[in-house]
């Protein structure tokens, strides 16, 4: 496999680690320095350039972009996709991770843990909404923050209001979010590759810091993730786009809260405390992948005209509940079930016999004119009643008493 590894730092750590785990395995690869490549485009024929020369297309494209060149950076890898050169992390699964409110939009559309937030803009909406989120204390959090900056504890509605006002009136975005006591100081991250978590390690504050970064002095150690905390993690990097990623979570009573997903983990800390190959367990996804690449099936085989993927769901009541697959005689109506998604479990290819239950969703491609007589219509979700602030307890929070 040729592996060209996007990257502006050659000589840290993880980048050092990635290219050595390639080239032991066999592997030809090199680091391209991502602000160096020049986008051609023309009709029918996008093309890459590095350092004013044409640039070899290698089999594999393995993106570490930072922070601070997200723009360019996914611009040129969007080019290698153009190109069907294979990445691990879609541009879009990187720009969706990169924005914190965005990520957060996407997953609270899914079954899964996440912190409650808010994003407001005008003032007099600062302190319902930290009471929406549980009250204070709250945590107040740039939305383009890294490494912990940018992240503060506010101990009153009367002071995270102050932080927010401030933050606005310079022009940055920020985050309202529920602060999670049961975990002060305190994360876990799950290293996901591919469909697995291969590495987790806790990050734990020291002193007064309630802040677990690393990079703000955290201690860290491995640590056996439950499988909930392992599905969550994988969930979340699949349904962001990504297969590879760091997942950061919250150990909270409720179980695993999403606190961010980072689209290029470092691996020193995690390889120190848990002593595995994490750098080998991602180039060899990637060599697996080049070899028998997962295909979009949407994209595939909705090109036959006549023919559709859609989901069906099966209520309480249907009358396939109780019913084996083949009972449903679905295949008799040209249409084939792909999968079959149980609560969080997802059965891939079931067989004949497997027996329908309520709440289950099949994937199935066929005709789309039977499958439209099959497919539920969307219901309208009705939206939680939320209690709102009387004028007493609003005039409270900005004395701090709330």
């Amino acid at each position: 496999m040729k592996l060209t590894i996007l990257s502006t730092a050659p000589n840290c750590y993880s980048t050092r680690r990635l290219m050595e785990a390639a080239e032991s395995r066999g592997h030809k690869a090199k680091v391209g320095n991502t602000l160096r490549f020049t986008l051609d485009l023309n009709s029918g024929d996008p093309d890459l350039f590095y350092r004013g020369k044409h640039f070899a297309i290698p089999d594999a494209v393995l993106p570490r972009i930072g922070a601070s060149i997200t723009y360019y950076g996914t611009a040129v890898l969007r080019q290698f996709e153009q190109m069907d050169v294979f990445t691990p992390n879609s541009s879009s699964g990187i720009v969706n991770s990169r924005d914190k409110l965005r990520s957060l939009q996407i997953l609270s559309r899914h079954e899964i843990g996440i912190t409650r937030s808010a994003f407001v803009s005008q003032r007099d909406e600062i302190l319902p909404a930290i009471e929406r989120v549980g009250g204070a204390p709250v945590i107040v959090k740039l939305i383009e923050g890294t490494q912990g900056v940018g992240v503060v504890l506010a101990e009153s509605a009367k002071i995270a209001q102050a932080i927010v006002e401030m933050l606005q009136s310079t022009q940055q975005n920020v985050l309202i979010q529920n602060f999670v006591k049961e975990s002060k100081g305190r994360d876990v991250r799950a290293i996901v590759v591919g469909d697995r978590v291969v590495a987790a390690m806790r990050r734990v504050a020291q002193g007064d810091e309630f802040r677990s970064n690393v990079h703000r002095g955290g201690r860290v150690e491995a640590v056996e993730l439950d499988e909930d905390y392992k599905e969550t993690a994988v969930r979340a990097a699949q349904i962001m786009g990504l297969r590879v990623a760091g997942v950061d979570m919250l150990e909270s009573a409720a179980g695993p809260m999403i606190m961010e997903i980072n689209s290029s983990p470092g691996l020193e800390g995690i390889e120190a405390a848990t002593h595995l190959d994490v750098a080998g367990s991602i180039i060899d996804h990637i060599a697996d992948q080049v070899n028998m690449p997962d295909l979009d099936i949407r994209q595939k085989l909705t090109v036959s005209r006549g023919y559709n993927v859609s989901e069906i769901a099966i209520p309480e009541g249907s009358v396939f509940v109780g019913q084996t697959i083949e009972e449903t005689e679905l295949r008799h109506k040209d249409i084939v079930v792909l999968t079959l998604k149980r609560g969080t479990s997802v059965i891939s290819n079931p067989k004949n016999s497997r027996v329908i239950e309520p709440g289950d969703e099949l994937l199935c491609y066929g005709k789309t004119e039977s499958m439209k007589t099959l497919v539920t219509p969307k219901t309208k979700k009705r939206r939680k009643k939320l209690d709102t602030l009387s004028d007493d307890q609003i005039e409270a929070a900005k004395e701090g008493s709330v």
